[in-house]
Formats: structure tokens, C-alpha cells, sequence
């Protein structure tokens, strides 16, 4: 008997990833856009490291597990000028007025870097690892443009020693083990930015493919383009307080609940501490907070309720994100340009 009937089961759950998320979702995508978008790498002026796990629809069997490591830096950025990020002065808040009044946009430069990302959802395990570039370019004294891609590959694997059919002693299922298919991965992104807003485009999974871990091609899945823009605004609420609304559009094609559309807002007290809620349409609200521990550390915690029938399957999202500032000469206690 062909491996078609066996992995019928993966297979419709893989269907229904190919018309939904085949892209992880990540709550905290604000604090970390260099996930979603190659054009952030080399921003900051500092090496910039996150770790982070997402624990979705915790309770139901099979839910996706995310995991994923980032690291990017700035190489030829030397244009830094001392301003009121530059330290920390007592008394004073390095998001205040003076914060405005001295940003200047960065000179040209590049950054590098890579992500290693894994996604497991039921029997499918998906890894990728992908290196990113990016060019910063001044197109105002306080208004930056970069342009960046990434270039990686994806491996897709099904657990077919994992998978139940009507008929146990099925020879097909003799071998078991794990099926693998493994493709390239492009993505590209735009990335505008300067002191008080952002603005980003990108695309993730940029070439169209199809994946089959069956003998009939029928069964195979297409992987699809997925694409995102993005918008915030940093304003001051007092002296002490920063707020920043932000919104993402996010588009997969083929997929029944897109467009999806994301509403956050984050308050920020200094460098210090900051907290935060998000809407997702279709899907349902999160509550942020998050922590700057001196100039070499952050870490940040999110909880998402979703308002589907899943909320009453089980016990919300968990998402962790750990910040790590490396080479930080300047003394940044948190990312001058992209929160």
C-alpha cells in the first residue's frame, strides 16, 4: 500500500497549515521586527542576540512549539554621537525630549547576520536557518532607509513512526522513522526609520513550492509567499513615559482568515521597565511586560488569550523572549531605533 493512505492523517493537518500559518506566529514581534524583516540587521550599534520559546494553545495535543535564535550586527557603523541614550543619567529619562532633539540618522553601513528558527506542530517539525544582510542608507539628517534579504534553506520533516491509521500492522508503516523534504528559503524587507517612527515591508518564503512526503503528488502542499507591513509611532505621554503604537498587516494568500491585522501598544518607564497589550483580529488580545537589565540584558514575557473555540481547549500562549546586548561599547540600555 502506498505511504498516501498512511500519513493521510499528517497530511490534512499539513493542508491545513498550507492555506493558514505555515510562518510562525510571534506575540512579541515589536521587540524583535528582525525576525520578520532582513532590513533591521545591523541597526543597532551593538550586536544584537535574542533567544526565544513560544508555547501556543498550551493544553491541546499537537499545538505548535516555536523556538528561535537571532543574532545580527552593524560592520563599518562608526557614525555614533553621544545623545541622551548614549547613558543613563540619573534623574533623567534617555527617552526624553533631549532623546529628540539630538537623533541623527546613522551613515551608511551594513549589517549581517542569521536566524535559526524551529516550528513543530503535531507530527511536522520545521527548521530553518537562513544569513541576512542588509544596507542603511541616510535620506535625512534624521531619517534612515535600509534594504536587506535573506537566503537560507527549510527542512520539513512528518514523524511517520508517530502516526496512527485504522490498520496498525499496515506494512507501510514497517520502516517508520522521518520523512524529510528540504528547500530553499528567500526572503526581503524595506525598513524606514528614524527617531520617533517606523515603517517596514517584507516578505517571507518568497519562492512558491510545492512539498510531497507521499508517492501521489496530489497530496503534496504548496508553500506560499508571506507577506507583512508594519507601522509604529514613539511619542513622550510625560518626561518619564514613552508610548509606542504599532500595527502589522500581515498576508498570506490562500489562507481563509487573512489578511490579519495587529494592534499593540507599548509603555515604556526610562530604560527600565515596560508593558504592553495586543489585539490580533481573528485570533485574540496579549498582555506584555518586559524588563532592561542594565546595558547587556533584557528579557521579556507575553500571554495570549485567543477569542476562538481553541480558548476553550486550552490554557492560552506562552511566549518568552531573552535580549542579549553584545559588544555594547556605547552603553545602549535598550535599542536606540527600533523601540
Amino acid at each position: 500500500m502506498k505511504k498516501t493512505w498512511i500519513l493521510f492523517y499528517g497530511l490534512c493537518l499539513f493542508t491545513q497549515l498550507a492555506f493558514a500559518q505555515q510562518r510562525p506566529h510571534y506575540t512579541q514581534y515589536i521587540l524583535n521586527n528582525y525576525i520578520l524583516n532582513p532590513a533591521l540587521s545591523g541597526i543597532e550599534n551593538y550586536t544584537d542576540l535574542k533567544i526565544s520559546g513560544r508555547d501556543q494553545w498550551v493544553g491541546l495535543n499537537g499545538a505548535p512549539k516555536t523556538a528561535y535564535i537571532s543574532l545580527h550586527a552593524p560592520i563599518g557603523k562608526k557614525d555614533y554621537k553621544t545623545s541622551a541614550t548614549s547613558f543613563q543619567v540619573p534623574g533623567e529619562n534617555p527617552r526624553g525630549n533631549s532623546y529628540w532633539e539630538n537623533y541623527t540618522a546613522s551613515e551608511p553601513h551594513h549589517g549581517v547576520g542569521f536566524t535559526l528558527i524551529n516550528d513543530k506542530t503535531g507530527l511536522y517539525n520545521r527548521t530553518s536557518l537562513a544569513a541576512t544582510y542588509a544596507y542603511h542608507v541616510g535620506l535625512s539628517p534624521t531619517t534612515n532607509l535600509s534594504a536587506g534579504f535573506s537566503g537560507g534553506v527549510t527542512n520539513i520533516s512528518f514523524n511517520v513512526s508517530q502516526a496512527k491509521t485504522e490498520n496498525p500492522s499496515d506494512p507501510a508503516l514497517a520502516n517508520g522513522g522521518i520523512v524529510s523534504r528540504l528547500r530553499p528559503d528567500i526572503g526581503a524587507g524595506l525598513w524606514l526609520y528614524s527617531a520617533d517612527y517606523f515603517v517596514g515591508v517584507s516578505a517571507q518564503q518568497i519562492l512558491p513550492q510545492k512539498v510531497s512526503f507521499v508517492d501521489n503528488d496530489k497530496y503534496g502542499v504548496h508553500l506560499v509567499p508571506h507577506f507583512f507591513a508594519t507601522a509604529g509611532y514613539r511619542f513622550l505621554l510625560n518626561e518619564d513615559i514613552n508610548a509606542l503604537p504599532s500595527v502589522m498587516f500581515k498576508l498570506v494568500p490562500g489562507s481563509p482568515t487573512m489578511p490579519q491585522f495587529d494592534i499593540n501598544c507599548k509603555l515604556q518607564y526610562h530604560d527600565l521597565l515596560w508593558i504592553g497589550g495586543s489585539y490580533r483580529l481573528h485570533d485574540g488580545y496579549a498582555a506584555m511586560v518586559g524588563l532592561n537589565v542594565g546595558n547587556t540584558f533584557n528579557i521579556s514575557y507575553a500571554y495570549d488569550i485567543a477569542n476562538t473555540p481553541l480558548n476553550s481547549v486550552s490554557n492560552g500562549t506562552h511566549e518568552l523572549v531573552l535580549g542579549f546586548l553584545l559588544g555594547n561599547k556605547y552603553g545602549d540600555t535598550c535599542p536606540r531605533n527600533v523601540w
